[in-house]
């Protein structure tokens, strides 16, 4: 395995080597395949982007990343003049929607009810990326929808209870036979180490109506709207399934085994 770098030190070997612009989430994705960053915490491509952001903005000209579009970046002495000419009227500053959400600070899409070993303290774990750390999201507040399938069923709000709480509790009530699969957007940040902060007592405004939409289109997939995904990269988090369940997988093909002998 490679030497482990730093993140400004892994950024700078990967995207020098890169052919030409990457996203900072598959700029993050290399740097772990790469073995670059041994330990690359819960937020890898959040920290990577936070890291090529905040080079460009202290750096300025000196600085050796260049943003040529939205969330894409490129070793600035691989840009050919007519690119140049292209992008000298992009501004380096990033654009107010390419930022992670002050409001939406993770999300998590259609994860399975099954790969959860439910209790009253159940463990909903998701990750950002392949390789990244998991994190616990029972604490996390925010709203969720339930599905039958594809079909939306029940939407709620984790507040007073958070996340874990809520979603056990669904599966004691009315609804406990009629969801398979969840979804839920968060608003407690999550830090490099995969801990869940406290919640912002104030929120911009402005937040408010780009957010709501966000989820909207996220949750209900409309057919004539994109989907945000490049706006809100940073925030998604993909399933992990609990190791209890994973547990009884085993010990149940074990038995399996054991029983045709």
């Amino acid at each position: 395995m490679a030497q482990e770098l730093t993140w400004r030190k892994a950024i700078e070997k990967t995207l020098s080597e890169a052919p030409g612009a990457i996203h900072y989430a598959d700029l993050a994705k290399k740097i772990i395949a790469d073995g670059l960053r041994e330990n690359p915490g819960a937020t890898p491509a959040s920290t990577v982007s936070a890291h090529l952001t905040t080079a460009i903005k202290e750096e300025g000209a000196a600085c050796p990343f260049q943003r040529i579009g939205h969330g894409l970046y490129i070793w600035k002495k691989k840009v050919g003049a007519s690119q140049q000419l292209e992008t000298d009227t992009i501004s380096q500053e990033p654009e107010p929607d390419e930022e992670q959400y002050d409001l939406i600070s993770s999300f998590g899409m259609f994860w399975q009810r099954d790969s959860v070993e439910w209790s009253s303290n159940p463990k909903i774990l998701g990750m950002q990326q392949i390789g990244a750390a998991a994190v616990d999201f029972t604490k996390q507040i925010g709203i969720y929808l339930l599905y039958d399938g594809r079909e939306v069923i029940y939407v709620g709000r984790a507040t007073e209870r958070p996340l874990g709480k809520r979603l056990y509790e669904h599966t004691m009530d009315r609804l406990t036979t009629r969801w398979d699969r969840f979804s839920w957007f968060g608003v407690l940040p999550v830090s490099e180490k995969g801990e869940l902060g406290i919640l912002t007592e104030t929120f911009e405004s402005s937040k408010f109506l780009p957010a709501l939409e966000a989820i909207l289109i996220e949750a209900l997939e409309p057919r004539q709207n994109r989907r945000r995904g490049d706006d809100l990269a940073e925030a998604e988090y993909f399933q992990s399934v609990d190791p209890e369940i994973q547990k009884k997988i085993v010990k149940k093909a074990v038995e399996s085994v054991m029983n045709k002998l």
